[in-house]
């Protein structure tokens, strides 16, 4: 007797069933994968404290030495020990390195990130001061680069050795080679004798302390331009070399020649197949473009003169104010740390077997 089949009815219920428990299994899978990489995450915030208030506390001296050493400049007599006792104090600077520390984080967890020596002010105040317009800029920068130099990486696998190609390829490698900052001094210079305008800064001089306007709104677009074009410009060359390159290798594959040989669409074959796994080096580059989304490209930023955290975190490192920088480290590490957590659950979602892992 042959075996009798399932009625058809039967077999689609058990594939759904099946279908259902893998779905089940995926999603577990995939929320413990976010799990381990969120406690991760908070383990290596931790670490980072430590290590960035140890490189904080290593040269010799701190902010009281300088100050103090400015002030007897200046009087041109040496202050008394009293007085250099009253000022640590005043400052937090007499107690032991690990109970700074310890009053530094716990403060930290509050959302007190301390006082500026050489400012005078809340550190958390300079940093919001410096991030709104910087954050602003850079998300314009990031969404130009990855529009041109997907695209144009997509186009040059292609239509590998065109004459685009070559061009493309040339302007890549241009932007890969010229320093961002020598960049930027040769557009100001272009913009100043050519144009006639000022391109320093975020706004011009009469905007500076003037309230926001439709006004002062234009000339702050106006100054947009040349800082996007400066800071995108290694970054759309760098992007568009891996995806070329990435996409090159791709098509290549077996399973792109077999899909051919089974005469499936060339675009459907080309976005559903080899871009989407073209994409993953690119994803995975998150960790490092969200601290720079931040920070900015700090000697650019110092030479455009754009108040960024980089250039904030350079003036603290150099005049050793030690709640200033120690804040910026850690916002930057913070976002280091949560790009990379953010680019591990992109590339979990793209390609399944990293979840597995």
């Amino acid at each position: 007797m042959g075996v009798r089949p399932e009625p058809p009815s039967k077999l689609g219920l058990c594939y759904k069933a099946n279908q259902l428990e893998v779905y089940k299994k995926v999603g577990y899978n995939m929320r413990d994968y976010i799990i381990k990489r969120f406690i991760l995450m908070i383990v290596m915030l931790f670490i980072i404290s430590i290590f960035s208030f140890i490189v904080i506390k290593l040269p010799p001296g701190d902010y009281v030495t300088a100050y103090i050493s400015n002030l007897e400049n200046q009087l041109g007599q040496a202050v008394s020990d009293e007085v250099i006792a009253s000022i640590r104090r005043q400052y937090g600077l007499d107690k032991p390195t690990y109970l700074q520390y310890f009053y530094w984080i716990k403060n930290m967890l509050k959302g007190d990130f301390g006082r500026s020596f050489e400012w005078q002010k809340p550190v958390a105040q300079l940093i919001w001061d410096n991030l709104g317009l910087t954050v602003v800029l850079s998300l314009l920068t990031l969404v130009v680069t990855y529009a041109i130099a997907i695209p144009l990486g997509i186009y040059s696998a292609r239509h590998q050795y065109s004459i685009l190609d070559y061009v493309f390829s040339t302007i890549g490698f241009i932007g890969l080679s010229t320093p961002s900052f020598f960049m930027a001094l040769i557009l100001m210079f272009l913009a100043n004798k050519y144009l006639g305008i000022s391109v320093g800064g975020i706004h011009s001089p009469e905007f500076l302390n003037a309230p926001w306007s439709v006004a002062k709104l234009l000339d702050t677009l106006l100054h947009f331009p040349i800082p996007i074009i400066v800071i995108g410009l290694q970054g759309t060359a760098s992007v568009m070399r891996i995806m070329r390159a990435t996409l090159l290798d791709e098509l290549k594959r077996p399973y792109v020649t077999a899909a051919r040989a089974r005469g499936f669409n060339e675009k459907k074959l080309l976005y559903k197949y080899p871009v989407r796994v073209a994409l993953n080096p690119i994803i995975s580059t998150i960790g490092s473009i969200l601290p720079g989304i931040v920070s900015g490209a700090t000697v650019t930023a110092i030479v455009l003169d754009i108040p960024t955290i980089g250039s904030l975190l350079y003036s603290s490192l150099l005049s050793q104010d030690m709640y200033l920088s120690g804040a910026c480290i850690m916002i930057l590490a913070f976002m280091t740390i949560l790009g990379t957590f953010i680019s591990d659950v992109l590339l979990a979602l793209v390609d399944p077997r990293i979840r597995y892992t």
